[in-house]
């Protein structure tokens, strides 16, 4: 498991674009017949993906988390961006069809991923943070999530943006997570952009064909960088990075954060103009 230590603003400015992309990107989320995951540093969140085909696949612990089973002291957001599938937890089956949530709370024990067909298989975005109290588990199909259209043509950016696991939505302890799906000829993302102190954020772009590609910026509002990032890669995003992108195409991207607190609203804005 690829461990990503914390990086300071004082060293992103300096990075080249490579040290940019080993430090930030996550080239690789889903392998086939596996539960994959990397660790880092920021909140101790873990991010990864799990792609059953012919086979379910189980949820296990890894030596650096020193405990008995994964979510002994953790728990995790899962949003399915394939076909359909289910999640059996400790026994019990959540059927996910594509754009469905799924948390699991801390204390589980058993946890399966299987898809419906092999041909179509889910895949699932996993992230996980330390819980330091148990949240029932609890699913919410996108029609649940409170569907907000935001946006205009002219400024590229009509979207509908999901909200699953926050303060209004399914409990935890302190991951944040939803998504965005961008209109055909939109495709610019937070922007405005902003920061937040008091969490980390990942994100998963998705649904963008292959030969396209996002722009995705980061760094401090006045020293930003950029990254190209391919369908199924994702960001790490520390505290003091602005995370905004725009594609050669639309595109979609999963939002998934921990830290000091839940509210969906907590941004600290940072005007276009300001922006270097």
């Amino acid at each position: 498991m690829k461990i990503y230590q914390a990086i300071s603003e004082r060293e992103a400015k300096t990075f080249t674009t490579e040290q940019l992309r080993e430090n930030f990107l996550i080239e690789s989320i889903f392998k086939t017949n596996e539960v994959h995951f990397v660790y880092t540093h920021y909140d101790r969140v873990m991010v990864g993906g799990a792609t059953p085909t012919t086979v379910a696949l189980s949820l296990q612990t890894y030596d650096n988390l020193k405990s008995d089973y994964f979510l002994e002291r953790r728990e995790i957001g899962i949003i399915n961006v394939g076909g359909n599938g289910t999640i059996e937890v400790d026994g019990e089956g959540f059927n996910l069809s594509k754009l469905d949530a799924l948390y699991i709370g801390k204390g589980v024990k058993e946890v399966v991923f299987k898809s419906d067909d092999a041909g179509s298989p889910a895949q699932f975005f996993l992230l996980s943070a330390p819980a330091h109290q148990n949240y029932p588990t609890r699913k919410m199909s996108k029609e649940e999530a409170s569907p907000v259209s935001l946006g205009t043509v002219e400024t590229a950016n009509e979207r509908t943006i999901y909200k699953y696991i926050h303060r209004d939505g399914i409990q935890s302890c302190q991951v944040v997570m939803g998504l965005t799906v961008l209109k055909t000829g939109s495709v610019w993302n937070t922007m405005p952009a902003h920061v937040h102190d008091r969490r980390m954020e990942a994100y998963l772009y998705f649904d963008l064909n292959p030969e396209h590609r996002v722009f995705h910026f980061m760094g401090q509002p006045q020293e930003t960088r950029h990254m190209l990032v391919a369908n199924h890669q994702a960001i790490l995003s520390p505290p003091w990075s602005i995370h905004s992108g725009a594609g050669t195409s639309n595109y979609s991207f999963i939002w998934a954060m921990a830290g000091e607190n839940l509210d969906f609203t907590d941004m600290d804005f940072v005007k276009i103009s300001d922006l270097k």
